[in-house]
C-alpha cells in the first residue's frame, strides 16, 4: 500500500492524493489549483495520472480546492463512485455547477478578447481589410446588450479568421455527469471503496459535511490504516460540531495521518471574541448612520455570519437593522444547511432548533434574487447590512455595493476572511489600515473597482475569528486529545513555510512528521 501526493503539497490549493494497492487506486480529493490565472490554468488542465486508472474517489468536503476537478476526472474517463458525506453531496450540487459556469464564462471572455484584439489589428474578408465601419459593426455583434457576450458570433468569427480558441476546463454538462457519480453516506458508517478496503467518515468541524476520513486496507491477514484530516476545523465555532476526538476502536491505530497545515505557525483570535467584536463593529457603524458591507464566500462564511447576527439580534445587543444576503448562490446553499440539522452542534440545537427556529432565517433577513433587487438595494441609504460574494472582492455583486459606498466615511467594509495577495480585498485591507493608522488625515487612498477609481473613505474593519481552519494550537489539541495512535504524519495543505514550521513543531512534540514534495510516494510497510 502506498500514497502519492499530487496536490496541495507545500501549497494550499489543489488537494489530491492517490492511494494504491495491488488491486485498486483510490483518490483522496480532486481539487482545483487557485491563484495566478495562467499558472493555475496550466496546473488544472492536466491530471498527473490516467483518470480511468482510479477505482473510486473519496471527497473530504465540498470546497472547490478539494472538489473542483472532479468533472475533469469524469471527463477523462473516471467511472467509479465519489464517496462523501450526505451534506457534502448536497452542497456539491450547487458548487460544481457554479464552478462549471465560471469555467465557461472565463473561456468566453478570453475568446471575446482574442476576437476583439484580432479585429482591431485589421483582419480581412476576401483578401480585403474590413475597414473601420465594418470593425465597429463586428465589435457590436460580440455582445448582447451591455454585458452579455454573444458566444455563437464569437465562435463563428474565431473559425472564420482561424483564431486559437480557449475551451473551458469543463462544462455544465461535465459537472452534471460528475454529480451523477456522487454517493452520500452517514458519518461513522464504513463503506467499501476497493477490494479489502473501507473508508469511514468522522466530523472534521470545518464546514457542513466536512469529514476526517479513515481508510482501512486488509491483505494477508494484516490491516494498514490511513487517516486524512481534509481541512480541520476550529473548536467551539458556531453551527457544526467540533472535530471528532473519539474514534471507533478499529480506526484508532493510524499508520499514516495525512494532515493539513494551513495555519501551521499561526494562532487565531479566540472564538469567544468573535461575537463581541462583531457587535462592536455593527454598533459603531449604525451609530454613524452607516451601512455594513461584508464580502463573504457563499458557502460557510455567509451562514456563520447569519447565525451570529441572529444571536446578537435575539440578545438585543445591536439594533435590528435589515440584513440582505445579496448572492443567489449563497441563498441556495443556505437552504441546504436547513436540510442537514444532523450536522449541527449542541449550542445550535439549544439556541434555535429546540425552539423551532431556523438559525439562518429571521424577520430582518432578506435574500435578494434578481439583478433588479440588487440594484435597488444599492440605492438604499438607511442603515443595513449587506453580505455578498465574492469573499475576496474579485468578482460578483459585492463590487457594485463597494463602488456605491466606499467613498463615504459613515459606512464600514467588514472583512471576515483571508485576503490573498493581488486581490481587491487585500488592497482594501492594507490601504484602509494605513489610512486608519495615519488618523484618517490627508488624502484617502484610491482603489480601482470595475475600471474606475474611488477614494477609500469607508472604515475598514478586519475580524479574524471567523476562520474555518484550525490554527497551530488547535491542530496540536486535536492530536493530543483524540484517541488515536499515530505512527507517521504527512504534512500537506499549507504554504511551504507553514507546512515546514508545523512539521518541525510536531517533531519537537515527539511525532514522526515529514513534508512530502509533489509527486512523492510514501510506502506503508
Amino acid at each position: 500500500m502506498h500514497v502519492t501526493f499530487h496536490g496541495a503539497v507545500r501549497e494550499v490549493t489543489g488537494s489530491m492524493h492517490l492511494i494504491g494497492t495491488d488491486h485498486d487506486h483510490v483518490l483522496l480529493d480532486c481539487g482545483l489549483h487557485q491563484g495566478r490565472r495562467k499558472e493555475a490554468a496550466e496546473k488544472n488542465r492536466v491530471l498527473p495520472f490516467d483518470a480511468d486508472l482510479v477505482t473510486n474517489m473519496v471527497l473530504s468536503h465540498a470546497h472547490i480546492d478539494h472538489s473542483g476537478r472532479i468533472p475533469l476526472l469524469v471527463k477523462g474517463g473516471f467511472r467509479g463512485r465519489v464517496v462523501c458525506t450526505r451534506g457534502t453531496a448536497s452542497i456539491c450540487n450547487y458548487l460544481l455547477a457554479d464552478s462549471a459556469r465560471i469555467q465557461e464564462q472565463d473561456a468566453d471572455y478570453l475568446n471575446y478578447k482574442t476576437v476583439r484584439g484580432a479585429l482591431s489589428q485589421g483582419p480581412t474578408i476576401n483578401g480585403k481589410p474590413i475597414g473601420p465601419r465594418k470593425y465597429e459593426q463586428l465589435k457590436k455583434m460580440l455582445k448582447k446588450g451591455r454585458s452579455e457576450l454573444n458566444r455563437e458570433t464569437i465562435q463563428q468569427l474565431m473559425a472564420r479568421y482561424h483564431l486559437e480558441r480557449v475551451d473551458p476546463l469543463y462544462t455544465t454538462a461535465d459537472a452534471e455527469n460528475a454529480l451523477g457519480l456522487m454517493e452520500g453516506v452517514p458519518y461513522r458508517t464504513p463503506v467499501t471503496i476497493g477490494k479489502n478496503m473501507t473508508c469511514t467518515f468522522y466530523e472534521a468541524g470545518h464546514i457542513l459535511g466536512s469529514a476526517i476520513t479513515i481508510l482501512r486496507y486488509t491483505e494477508g491477514g494484516r490491516t494498514r490504516t490511513i487517516g486524512y484530516t481534509g481541512d480541520l476545523g476550529r473548536f467551539d465555532k458556531p453551527i457544526v460540531r467540533n472535530p471528532c476526538l473519539d474514534f471507533a476502536e478499529e480506526d484508532r491505530h493510524i499508520d499514516l495521518l495525512i494532515m493539513e497545515s494551513t495555519y501551521g505557525d499561526r494562532d487565531h483570535e479566540p472564538t469567544q471574541q468573535l461575537k463581541p467584536h462583531l457587535k462592536q463593529a455593527l454598533n459603531e457603524t449604525f451609530d454613524r448612520g452607516g451601512c455594513v458591507l461584508i464580502p463573504a464566500f457563499a458557502f460557510g462564511r455567509t451562514q456563520e455570519l447569519l447565525y451570529v447576527i441572529h444571536e446578537l439580534y435575539n440578545e438585543g445587543a445591536v439594533p435590528r437593522k435589515p440584513v440582505f444576503v445579496d448572492s443567489p448562490l449563497a441563498t441556495r446553499i443556505t437552504s441546504v444547511f436547513g436540510e442537514h440539522p444532523e450536522t449541527y452542534d449542541r449550542d445550535t440545537h439549544a439556541t434555535f432548533l429546540s425552539k423551532g427556529k431556523n438559525p439562518f432565517d429571521f424577520p430582518q433577513v432578506h435574500f435578494t434574487q434578481s439583478v433588479e433587487e440588487s440594484m435597488a438595494l444599492m440605492r438604499q441609504t438607511k442603515p443595513h447590512i449587506v453580505i455578498s460574494a465574492s469573499g475576496m472582492c474579485e468578482a460578483g455583486r459585492i463590487l457594485h455595493h463597494l463602488r456605491n459606498k466606499i467613498h463615504n466615511p459613515i459606512h464600514t467594509i467588514l472583512l471576515v476572511g483571508f485576503m490573498a495577495q493581488h486581490t481587491l480585498g487585500r488592497r482594501i485591507l492594507e490601504q484602509g489600515q494605513v489610512y486608519e493608522a495615519a488618523g484618517r488625515t490627508g488624502d484617502p487612498p484610491i482603489v480601482r473597482i470595475l475600471n474606475k477609481e474611488y477614494p477609500l473613505k469607508a472604515r475598514v474593519v478586519k475580524l479574524n475569528g471567523f476562520s474555518a481552519h484550525a490554527d497551530r494550537n488547535e491542530m496540536i489539541q486535536f492530536l493530543k486529545d483524540a484517541n488515536l495512535d499515530i505512527k507517521r504524519i504527512a504534512v500537506v495543505h499549507g504554504e511551504e513555510s507553514q507546512s515546514l514550521a508545523f512539521a518541525e513543531l510536531l517533531r519537537e512534540k515527539g511525532y514522526n512528521a515529514r513534508v512530502p514534495r509533489e509527486g512523492q510516494t510514501f510506502e506503508l510497510e
